[in-house]
C-alpha cells in the first residue's frame, strides 16, 4: 500500500514539474528577447532549447509508467514566470533589466532543481532505473544553468553597479545604459 501511495505522489510529482516545464517553453522566448546582454540572451535560447529536451525526457518516463502527463497546474512555476513577465516589463534598461532576468531566471532554475531532486528521490526508492538516469541528467542540466547563470551574473550585476554611478554623476540626473550609448 505505501509504495502505491509513493507511485501515486511520484506521478503527481511528476505531472508538476511536466506542467512547470511547458510553462518555462513559452516564457523562456520572452526572456531571450527581453534581454540586452547578447551573451544572456544567448543563454536563455539555449536553456530553450534543453527544456525542450527536459519535455522530451519527461514523455519518455510518463510513457514508460503508461501514463498521461497532463492533468496538473505548477502553481510555484506559474508565480515564477509571473514574477519575470513583470520583471520584462519594468523599466529598468541595460544591466540592470539584464540583473533582474538573471535572478528572476535563478529562482526558476531552483525551483527546478529541488523539483527535479524529489523526483529522482522517488524514482530510485520505486527501483525505476531508467527515470532515475534521465532525472540525473536533468537535474545536473538545471545545476549547470544555475553556474552559467552565476557567471553571467558575476559580470552583469558589476556592469549594472558601474552605470548606476555614473549616472548618478550625470548633471540631468537621467539614467543611461550601454545600450543607449550604443
Amino acid at each position: 500500500m505505501q509504495q502505491q501511495a509513493l507511485r501515486d505522489l511520484y506521478i503527481d510529482e511528476l505531472r508538476d514539474i511536466y506542467n512547470a516545464e511547458t510553462q518555462l517553453v513559452k516564457a523562456l522566448p520572452k526572456m531571450a528577447k527581453a534581454a540586452t546582454s547578447e551573451e544572456l540572451r544567448s543563454g536563455f535560447e539555449e536553456h530553450l532549447e534543453q527544456t525542450r529536451g527536459h519535455v522530451s525526457r519527461l514523455e519518455q518516463i510518463f510513457e514508460d509508467l503508461d501514463e498521461k502527463p497532463s492533468g496538473k497546474k505548477c502553481a510555484g512555476m506559474e508565480g515564477l514566470v509571473k514574477e519575470g513577465g513583470e520583471m520584462i516589463k519594468n523599466e529598468f534598461e541595460g544591466e540592470v533589466k539584464d540583473a533582474g532576468l538573471i535572478g528572476a531566471a535563478q529562482r526558476v532554475e531552483h525551483y527546478e532543481i529541488a523539483a527535479y531532486g524529489t523526483v529522482r528521490a522517488f524514482a530510485e526508492l520505486l527501483g525505476d532505473r531508467n527515470a532515475v538516469d534521465l532525472l540525473s541528467q536533468t537535474l545536473e542540466e538545471e545545476k549547470e544553468t544555475d553556474k552559467k547563470l552565476t557567471q553571467l551574473a558575476s559580470e552583469i550585476n558589476v556592469e549594472a553597479s558601474q552605470n548606476e554611478r555614473a549616472s548618478e554623476d550625470e548633471p540631468s540626473g537621467r539614467r543611461k545604459t550601454k545600450a543607449a550609448h550604443a
